[in-house]
C-alpha cells in the first residue's frame, strides 16, 4: 500500500505547486523567501517629534519649510543637493526628490528642477532653473516661467581695496564703483520695510500696504502691469493685476503726431475718433478716446506721469463677459531715463 500512496503523494505536492495553490519555501523565521532578497530602507523620520527650540535661519532665497514627517521647520534642499523623505527639497522653486540613482532601496534621492517652461527677460530667454544676474547688486532664478531674484550682499569690504594703489598692485575698479551701493545696501535691508507707501493708510484694522505699479509689459498696444498689496477683505497680500495702453502700435499713427515748432517732444495725443478695447479677442462693451504718451526727436521717451484707474467691461463671442481694470493716462512726462518693458529694475533704488 505504501508503495502505491508515496507516488501519489508526490504527483499531488507537484501540482499543487505548479498551480501556486501549495506551500511557499520559507526562511528560518517563517517568512517567504521572497522577503529576504527586499532592500532594507532606512526609517527618517521618528515619532513623537523631537525639534530644536529654535527655527533655523536659511540664507536668502532658501525656503524654510516644514519637513516631510510633518514635525519640524527645515531649511528646504536645494538643486543638486541630497533629499529624502524628511529633508524637502524647495517646493516654491519647482524642486522635486529624484530617487531615481538609488535603486531599488529609493532611501535618498538628489534634487532637481520639474521639466517647465523658461522666462524672457529683456529680450533674453532663461531656461527653467537657469540662474543669471542682469543687474550687479541681484541675482536672479527662473521657475516656470516666473522670475525671483536675491540680493547679493557683501557684508564687509575692505576700506582699503578702492583707495588706491598699493604694492604697485591696480584695484578693481569694476567692483569699486558699486562698494557705496553695496555697503549701503548690506547695512539698511534687515531694516527695510517690504513695501512702502507714504503715507500710511488704516482701513477696517488694516495698515494698507503696496508695492509699485510695474511698468507696462508692452510698449505699445494693450498690456498689463501688476503690484502686490493687501489692500482687500482679509487684508493679505496678493498680486494685482491691470491693463495698460501707452501707444498705438500703428506706425503710420505715430507719424501723424505734430510737435509743436521750437520744441523736441510732444507729450500726449489722441486719436481723430474714440474706439473701442481689443483684449484677449474680447470688445469693450463702450468706445473710448485714451490719452496716449507722445514721442520725442531726441533719444528721450515719454511715460505715464499722471493717471487713474478705471473699470473697463469686455463682451467676447459667446463666451459671456468680464472686467478688468485700466490704467487710465491724464498726462505724461518726456525723459532720458527709457525703461524696457517689464524690466523689474526699473523701478529699483537703493534706500
Amino acid at each position: 500500500i505504501l508503495m502505491f500512496l508515496f507516488p501519489l503523494l508526490l504527483l499531488q505536492k507537484f501540482c499543487c505547486r505548479a498551480q501556486g495553490t501549495g506551500p511557499l519555501d520559507t526562511t528560518p523565521e517563517g517568512r517567504p523567501g521572497e522577503v529576504s532578497d527586499a532592500p532594507q530602507r532606512k526609517q527618517f523620520c521618528h515619532w513623537p517629534c523631537k525639534c530644536p527650540h529654535q527655527k533655523p535661519r536659511c540664507p536668502p532665497g532658501v525656503s524654510l519649510v516644514r519637513d516631510g514627517c510633518g514635525c519640524c521647520k527645515i531649511c528646504a534642499k536645494q538643486p543638486g543637493e541630497i533629499c529624502n523623505e524628511a529633508d524637502l527639497c524647495d517646493p516654491h522653486k519647482g524642486l522635486y526628490c529624484d530617487y531615481s540613482v538609488d535603486r531599488p532601496r529609493y532611501e535618498t534621492g538628489v534634487c532637481a528642477y520639474l521639466v517647465a517652461v523658461g522666462c524672457e527677460f529683456n529680450q533674453v530667454h532663461y531656461h527653467n532653473g537657469q540662474v543669471f544676474q542682469p543687474n550687479p547688486l541681484f541675482s536672479c532664478l527662473c521657475v516656470s516661467g516666473a522670475i525671483g531674484c536675491t540680493p547679493l550682499f557683501i557684508p564687509k569690504l575692505a576700506g582699503s581695496h578702492c583707495s588706491g594703489a598699493k604694492g604697485g598692485k591696480k584695484s578693481d575698479q569694476s567692483n569699486c564703483s558699486l562698494e557705496p551701493l553695496l555697503q549701503q545696501l548690506s547695512t539698511s535691508y534687515k531694516t527695510m520695510p517690504a513695501y512702502r507707501n507714504l503715507p500710511l493708510i488704516w482701513k477696517k484694522k488694516c495698515l494698507v500696504q503696496a508695492t509699485k505699479w510695474t511698468p507696462c509689459s508692452r510698449t505699445c498696444g494693450m498690456g498689463i502691469s501688476n503690484r502686490v498689496t493687501n489692500e482687500n477683505s482679509n487684508c493679505e497680500m496678493r498680486k494685482e493685476k491691470r491693463l495698460c495702453y501707452i501707444q498705438p502700435c500703428d506706425s503710420n499713427i505715430l507719424k501723424t503726431i505734430e510737435i509743436p515748432k521750437g520744441k523736441t517732444c510732444q507729450p500726449t495725443f489722441q486719436l481723430s475718433k474714440a474706439e473701442k478695447f481689443v483684449f484677449s479677442g474680447c470688445s469693450s462693451t463702450q468706445s473710448y478716446k485714451p490719452t496716449f504718451c507722445g514721442i520725442c526727436l531726441d533719444k528721450r521717451c515719454c511715460n505715464p506721469n499722471k493717471s487713474k484707474m478705471i473699470t473697463i467691461q469686455f463682451d467676447c463671442p459667446n463666451e459671456g463677459s468680464f472686467k478688468w481694470k485700466m490704467l487710465w493716462i491724464t498726462s505724461c512726462v518726456c525723459q532720458r531715463n527709457c525703461r524696457e518693458p517689464g524690466d523689474i529694475f526699473s523701478e529699483l533704488k537703493i534706500l
